[in-house]
């Protein structure tokens, strides 16, 4: 049975320095010599070689890494709702006359639940919700209450 040649000969430590100088990747400096990727991080790294970070030229600011449009629309909505109709006190007065159950629920129902989970008379409200929210307009005011003055200030 012949013995496993060495992966990293003079030679070939030789050709990692020369390309790693060079400039080449990890990746092209594996396919040029014949070893892994991994291979040429790990010996780069036992050999002490490493390039000098290049600065981050992508601008980067807090606010873009979330998407903005749908709690925007969202905001929107509700800015609105509050502004035209004063706060819901219960879910009393609010008149619900499709009620619905959980297999009949979509994207067209208010899925606002009326009674407790377990009860016989359990269902969803099943009004026309807002558009981008998941509530009827009623509901929307119990759901999305402005908060305090104090959070408000808190958020900033």
């Amino acid at each position: 049975m012949p013995a496993k040649e060495a992966t990293w000969t003079t030679d070939r430590i030789e050709l990692l320095k020369n390309h790693f100088a060079a400039g080449l990747s990890c990746r092209e400096i594996a396919n040029e010599i014949g070893v892994t990727r991994n291979a040429v991080i790990g010996k780069l790294a036992r050999l002490n070689l490493t390039r000098e970070k290049k600065p981050d030229l992508r601008r980067v600011s807090p606010k873009a890494s979330r998407p903005r449009s749908v709690p925007r629309l969202q905001y929107r909505i509700l800015r609105r709702l509050f502004s035209e109709a004063p706060p819901v006190e219960d879910d009393q007065s609010i008149q619900s006359e499709q009620h619905c159950s959980l297999l009949e629920l979509s994207e067209e129902r208010c899925r606002w639940p009326i009674n407790s989970p377990g009860e016989e008379d359990f269902c969803f409200c099943g009004n026309q919700p807002l558009h981008g929210l998941p509530y009827c307009a009623g509901h929307s005011r119990l759901a999305y209450q402005p908060g305090s003055s104090r959070q408000r200030a808190a958020r900033g």
